[in-house]
């Protein structure tokens, strides 16, 4: 699915309509240039879950969660931003895998170093059209969920 010229208010529009569909369990990875918007989508996202306060980019802590809640039920929101990795190496796979629990909902900005750990995820593509629109493209469950609402 591809939604072309967004603004920043459609963008977070979209990215709050998609989280309406997220299930416990469901991957996110977002990709694309600096300053194209991923945390944008991430932090609607997750106040779209319900998730009160502040929701800002873990560039430099690497994960940040959160509390929310998928249909009135608990659920963790973790944001993820592997900017500074350049690999996954063996021992780092257990510290990711404590972000990817079937309970929470995880969001990967940055995602190509784990790639290759990550099952069946959704991939959110955020593109500049303008200095002030996005080109956005999902693909995965959460488009497949999407295209059924």
């Amino acid at each position: 699915m591809v939604w072309d010229e967004l603004d920043e208010e459609a963008l977070e529009g979209l990215a709050a309509r998609a989280a309406l569909t997220l299930k416990p369990g469901d991957v996110v990875v977002l990709s694309g240039e600096v300053g194209s918007g991923k945390t944008t989508f991430v932090r609607a996202a997750a106040h779209a879950m319900g998730v009160a306060g502040r929701v800002t980019s873990p560039t430099y802590q690497l994960a940040r969660s959160y509390e929310g809640t998928i249909g009135g039920r608990r659920v963790v929101v973790n944001h993820l931003d592997l900017y500074r990795l350049e690999g996954i190496e063996p021992g780092d796979v257990l510290e990711l895998d404590e972000y990817l629990d079937p309970s929470a909902v995880t969001f990967v900005e940055w995602a190509e170093p784990a790639l290759g750990l990550l099952e069946d995820p959704t991939v959110v593509g955020i593109s500049h059209r303008t200095p002030t629109t996005r080109r956005v493209s999902l693909e995965g469950p959460v488009a497949e969920r999407l295209g059924k609402c």
